[in-house]
């Protein structure tokens, strides 16, 4: 049986209707699917796969057909919004009324201006397409630092064939969180393909401004199409400017005093060939040899750690001019860097030798121990600092003081410093923590000491003010008031944070009154000797029970030098501790 002709064209032209009517269905559900397939892909940072795969997308989302104004493809993760324009474009604003499935609000308002660019005279094109994707997750966009995205959102705009820039009405981007971002650094961004080493692209601030209309909402306002993003960091502590003012004079002045300070000691001690005088000079030339080797040691290390203090007080003050130089202010927030490391290493270095005195009393001879310290002092935080540089120079550079309630045309405050947050925490807070804590323990065994001393003397009520004097030099000279830096969070114990700028400004002047301290005490003790000597026919012996070395012997002796008597150091040792003398 054969069909008539008629009824086999009727079919044919039925069947191809049929196929026209399915091909605009057909291509959104390849575009759903392909989207589906997108959510489930396993992440890659390969540059070529991302990107083929995002620009496959907008490829697809180019030929959907649709007879409305606008389509909408949507699937968990992933939101395709699609508007026909025309050059008499009036402005358009993208809410979350568009997308069911959207898990934040958002809003993208767009300017008039969009379609003057692609509607010039003579080019005006046949049809304007409007491509709008929203991703609520961040694998195809995750630069080379892996960066915090708020809700891991990225919006992302484009306008078919014609490249949208340099627009002079900005297109503004909403962003909301359910909880408050004040805890947070947050800033507008875009994806700049291209220019990440690892990955496809990088975030780029170049064109968008931030502004934070509440604490639960971020507005973007940029001047070109592309995908953008709000960039999340945890935020350092915001100051206002009233208490910026008197801090940073604070810090001016005793970081001046510091430098004079140091100076001065160091002056003095050159002068005077040795620091703090622990010694008689009447006493015979052999004694007086064998003293003045063991206050070397001591005295080196005081030396070294006002040196460290210059200079870490010099590049403090010289950092904030160099900001406007980008060479110049990596190089000298590298030196900032060491420098603060080197301050730290010398003052583990005094705890360290306090220890040798204080718990290894005997067998402590060190060769070449100068020579080791100075290797450790110096040398280790120039080797974490240089190999910064070579991994990551980037870390260095201008780092702005962020101001609550700063006006969005002033300018932030700003110094040559560390601006990764993660080498901040590690090189800087982990390693002054470190410090302090050895020093803190060092601290806390010399007082127990003291008070185990006291207590089977009998003495303790006595020489309590005494005491207490002793215990304050030996925290600043271990530098313990730094840690004081650590209990400054988010406004706590607001007092906390100048008692904290003022101990450590003045680091340098509190270790020029310990060593005025220490030579009245010597001074003392040369009188002391010389009228004993006058009174008795010959002159005793070091190691006599009838004198007691004060304090300054834990400060000046240098046990890393051979024990002329073993027997007697343990000794001597408790009988410094039972008489402090500063």
């Amino acid at each position: 049986m054969t069909l008539p002709k008629q009824t086999f064209l009727y079919l044919c032209l039925l069947a191809d209707w049929a196929w026209a009517n399915e091909a605009p269905h057909r291509a959104t559900n390849e575009t759903v699917e392909y989207m589906k397939f997108l959510e489930t892909r396993t992440f890659s940072r390969k540059r070529q796969d991302n990107q083929r795969l995002i620009h496959s997308l907008e490829a697809k989302l180019k030929n959907v057909n649709f007879s409305s104004v606008n389509v909408t493809l949507q699937t968990n993760n992933i939101q395709s919004l699609i508007f026909k324009l025309t050059c008499d474009f009036p402005g358009l604003t993208i809410s979350n009324s568009y997308l069911k499935k959207a898990q934040t609000r958002h809003i993208m308002q767009f300017p008039t201006e969009l379609t003057q660019q692609a509607c010039k005279a003579g080019e005006a094109p046949q049809e304007l397409r409007l491509i709008c994707i929203y991703f609520d997750m961040k694998y195809f966009f995750q630069d080379d630092d892996n960066s915090l995205l708020l809700n891991d959102n990225i919006l992302g705009a484009s306008l078919v064939n014609h490249n949208v820039s340099s627009l002079r009405q900005d297109i503004n981007i909403s962003f909301w969180h359910n909880e408050s971002l004040e805890r947070y650094d947050l800033t507008c961004v875009f994806w700049k393909e291209g220019a990440g080493k690892a990955s496809w692209g990088a975030w780029s601030t170049t064109g968008c401004n931030t502004i934070l209309v509440s604490p639960y909402q971020v507005l973007c306002s940029c001047d070109h199409l592309t995908y953008f993003a709000v960039l999340m960091k945890l935020s350092s502590t915001k100051i206002s400017k009233e208490l910026l003012t008197p801090l940073t004079y604070i810090s001016i002045v005793g970081c001046s005093l510091s430098i004079v300070a140091s100076l001065l000691t160091i002056l003095l001690h050159f002068y005077s060939r040795r620091i703090l005088g622990c010694f008689p000079r009447t006493f015979n030339l052999g004694i007086i040899e064998h003293s003045r080797k063991k206050n070397n040691s001591t005295t080196y290390i005081h030396m070294n750690l006002h040196v460290s203090v210059i200079l870490l007080n010099i590049a403090f003050l010289i950092s904030p001019s160099m900001t406007f130089q980008p060479v110049g202010c990596v190089a000298m927030a590298a030196l900032l860097h060491y420098t603060l490391l080197s301050c730290l290493t010398w003052m583990a270095i005094e705890g360290f030798n306090l220890y040798l005195l204080l718990v290894r009393v005997y067998n402590i001879y060190i060769q070449r121990y100068i020579l080791k310290l100075c290797t450790l002092g110096w040398g280790f935080p120039g080797f974490i600092v240089l190999l910064l540089l070579l991994l990551k120079s980037s870390a260095y550079g201008r780092y702005e003081i962020q101001i609550k309630e700063n006006d969005t045309n002033s300018q932030n405050p700003s110094i040559c410093w560390i601006k990764s947050m993660e080498i901040h925490w590690v090189f800087v807070v982990g390693y002054a923590g470190v410090t302090s804590l050895f020093n803190l323990v060092i601290l806390i065994w010399a007082v127990k000491m003291l008070h185990g001393l006291r207590c089977r003397e009998k003495k303790w009520e006595s020489q309590i003010c005494r005491d207490i004097i002793t215990v304050l030099g030996l925290s600043m000279l271990l530098g313990t008031t730094w840690s004081l830096a650590f209990f400054y969070f988010h406004g706590f114990l607001l007092p906390q944070l100048f008692l904290s700028t003022i101990f450590n400004s003045l680091y340098g002047f509190f270790l020029f009154l310990w060593f005025c301290a220490q030579k009245r005490h010597a001074d003392l003790e040369v009188e002391t000797s010389s009228s004993s000597q006058m009174t008795r026919p010959g002159l005793q012996s070091h190691h006599s029970p009838t004198r007691s070395p004060q304090l300054s012997s834990l400060t000046c002796s240098a046990s890393p030098f051979p024990p002329h008597g073993p027997s007697h150091q343990k000794g001597r040792v408790e009988e410094d501790m039972a008489h402090p003398g500063t």
